[in-house]
């Protein structure tokens, strides 16, 4: 599940691969771009914002990408089999003479100018592994709206960019607090290390190949896909069920013993797959 951390690692390969080197080939698989060539042009940097990808390329253009639950990006060496998914699913391709670059299922491409990447970008909020970061804006953009569920809150990147569905639940066991808890009945003193701790986890994961947020080997996580299983704590059955972020329904994990605040009854779902509840629109 791309997260801050790991669509950070995806920047850092398409940078390696691709930065400094004069595109070869390109090939935009999107109606809107399909006529795009990019082809002679320089790749100059790429970098994350949040759970977004900016690859910035010669003549002031940048391809904005983002991988939702299920994009990717993949490297290839030259004449090395492509093994991201059948053909079908390839939305661009980026090669110079010594890698290529595949985005496979992106839900969102688009080919913009540089000078316009608030467009895209401009509506989030501090970017918890950028050198925009700022804690107590992050803090402050997650208290402005007290009664809103802190999973919720945390989710919503235009508080604060990087934290997915993984970190939510991770985040709220640690903070000892349900995800349903209202972000305003936090202790202040717990509401105050959010930032700091967020950041913490994702920069501790952003350089692993597995996540780990309980600092041990064996459990990687402490309740993210755990249930039925003790926790590591307090050995209560991890719970589950479903929060809205917004767009979606979402899993959410937590221990009914060490986190307070209101819960679900566990793998509450709405009849007929429907959300049971409305709840505001969170952008990625």
């Amino acid at each position: 599940m791309p997260e801050g951390d790991t669509v950070w690692q995806s920047a850092k390969r398409l940078h390696t691969a691709l930065a400094d080197k004069v595109l070869t080939r390109s090939d935009l698989r999107v109606p809107k771009f399909a006529t795009a060539d990019l082809t002679g042009r320089r790749v100059l940097d790429v970098t994350a914002r949040g759970k977004h990808l900016l690859t910035r390329i010669e003549g002031g253009l940048t391809l904005h990408s983002h991988l939702r639950m299920d994009g990717s990006w993949r490297i290839f060496a030259d004449n090395q089999r492509w093994t991201g998914g059948p053909a079908h699913q390839i939305r661009a391709i980026l090669a110079n003479t010594e890698r290529t670059a595949v985005g496979y299922r992106l839900p969102v491409l688009e080919l913009l100018r540089t000078a316009d990447e608030d467009k895209a970008v401009g509506h989030l909020g501090p970017d918890l592994l950028g050198p925009d970061w700022d804690p107590e804006r992050a803090l402050a953009n997650l208290l402005q709206d007290p009664a809103r569920p802190l999973g919720e809150a945390l989710l919503d990147q235009r508080n604060l960019a990087g934290i997915g569905n993984v970190y939510k639940s991770e985040l709220c066991f640690l903070l000892g607090a349900t995800p349903w808890l209202p972000v305003g009945a936090l202790p202040a003193d717990r509401a105050a290390q959010v930032p700091a701790l967020a950041k913490k986890l994702l920069e501790a994961n952003r350089e692993r190949p597995t996540r780990n947020t309980t600092g041990r080997r064996g459990p990687d996580l402490f309740v993210y896909g755990r249930t039925p299983r003790p926790c590591l704590r307090c050995r209560t059955s991890i719970r589950v069920a479903d929060q809205g972020d917004g767009s979606r329904e979402r899993p959410t994990y937590w221990c009914p013993s060490c986190q307070t605040g209101p819960a679900p009854s566990p793998q509450r779902r709405a009849p007929g797959g429907t959300r049971p509840r409305t709840s505001r629109r969170t952008t990625n």
